[in-house]
């Protein structure tokens, strides 16, 4: 059997450790407690200027001649003549002679014409000559007789009317066999560009057959779709206003000015556009940049002028109102005045200052008076603004 010295021993050693176990843990200082440390959201903000600005409406459209012309035969015969410019592509100018049909058959019925003129001519002379010999005879003869009345034919005024009526119908043949024979010239009507051409040298035509089809240079016309909303910003819906129209030609984009000239007066029913049309004077004067007919172009058309306005992405305006970061880094909702909004952005023209600061990061609570951060660029930015604000 253990001794009772044995048994005490290990008792009294477990003992003496529990109390020195005990003695360091009330020495022990009690931790500190921690304060709690406030982080306030991080934002991102960018200052907002305001400046004047036009509402320009964006719209597209493809050039097309003002005028264009099909040319038609209006004699018969074999075309004996063709201009070398009468090609696709040619150019020419007005009163240009394009193409000569055969006129020795115009030329002959001119001459018979004229032939038949002169001897009507002659005939209502000897007429009216005979016709005053009647007269001169008659005044003799009422004299001795004068109760007698002279007959219309006895003056010889029937003869006389049909000698005229002989004589003016052969001045009206002259006068066509001459337009016949200047119809055998087919001449430009205006100065123009050769859309095509329907004949050849040695093709025979006749009245009405067609022979080309030309493009007048003078005045390019663009249609300009435009939606219906997009319209009130234009002054006047959009007539006389300026136009600047663009493309991309050989890799280079190059402009053109022209100007709304007139509304066509309908809403498409397909696309619901009403379409203006633009107009650009001289489209190939300019031999380093024509305004090619056949071109697709994009048109900004000038809109109203705003004295002062700001664009502000979409997303940053929820139920017209905009999130601004102020002097003392609080958040405030500003109520802004929406005057548009295309492609994302919105156009305000109230509600906002000159140099407040928009919040541009996302906030998952937002509130007014809310306590926000920025980086240290800006904090240290706005702080300086705040302590000259209370001086």
């Amino acid at each position: 059997m253990a001794s009772r010295k044995q048994i005490l021993f290990p008792v009294a050693v477990l003992a003496i450790g529990i109390a020195a176990a005990a003695g360091f843990a009330a020495m022990k200082a009690p931790p500190q407690e921690k304060v709690e440390e406030v982080i306030h959201p991080l934002v991102e903000a960018s200052p907002l200027h305001l400046a004047p600005m036009t509402l320009d409406v964006s719209s597209y459209g493809v050039v097309q001649p003002k005028y264009h012309t099909q040319l038609v035969a209006q004699v018969a015969g074999q075309v004996v003549e063709l201009s070398e410019q009468f090609v696709k592509g040619g150019f020419v100018k007005e009163g240009q002679v394009l193409a000569r049909i055969d006129p020795n058959d115009y030329e002959a019925a001119l001459i018979e014409a004229e032939a038949n003129l002169a001897q009507a001519s002659s005939g209502l002379e000897i007429e009216r000559a005979q016709a005053q010999v009647a007269q001169a005879e008659w005044q003799r003869i009422k004299s001795d007789s004068s109760e007698a009345i002279p007959s219309e034919l006895y003056l010889r005024k029937p003869q006389l009317a049909e000698k005229l009526a002989r004589y003016k119908a052969a001045q009206a043949d002259v006068k066509r066999a001459k337009r016949n024979l200047e119809r055998t010239y087919v001449r430009a009507p205006y100065d123009a560009i050769i859309e095509g051409r329907d004949i050849s040298l040695g093709s025979v035509v006749n009245p009405g057959n067609a022979l080309g089809l030309l493009n007048s240079i003078s005045v390019a016309e663009i249609r300009l779709p435009v939606a219906d909303k997009d319209l009130r910003h234009l002054e006047k819906l959009g007539l006389d206003a300026n136009v600047t129209l663009s493309a991309n030609v050989a890799g280079k984009k190059q402009t053109w000015q022209g100007q709304i000239v007139r509304s066509e007066g309908v809403i498409d029913e397909r696309s619901r556009m009403t379409y203006l049309v633009a107009q650009v004077t001289n489209p190939y004067q300019d031999n380093s940049k024509p305004l090619r007919f056949g071109s697709y172009l994009t048109a900004q058309i000038t809109g109203k002028a705003l004295d002062n306005a700001v664009a502000i992405p979409q997303h940053l305006v929820r139920d017209g109102k905009i999130r601004v970061l102020n002097d003392d880094l609080t958040l405030s909702f500003k109520t802004v005045n929406i005057i548009r909004d295309y492609e994302g952005m919105v156009i305000v023209d109230s509600g906002i200052t000159e140099g407040a600061q928009l919040i541009t990061s996302a906030l998952e609570y937002p509130t007014e008076g809310m306590q926000l951060r920025i980086d240290a660029g800006l904090e240290n930015n706005a702080t300086t603004q705040l302590a000259l604000k209370e001086e």
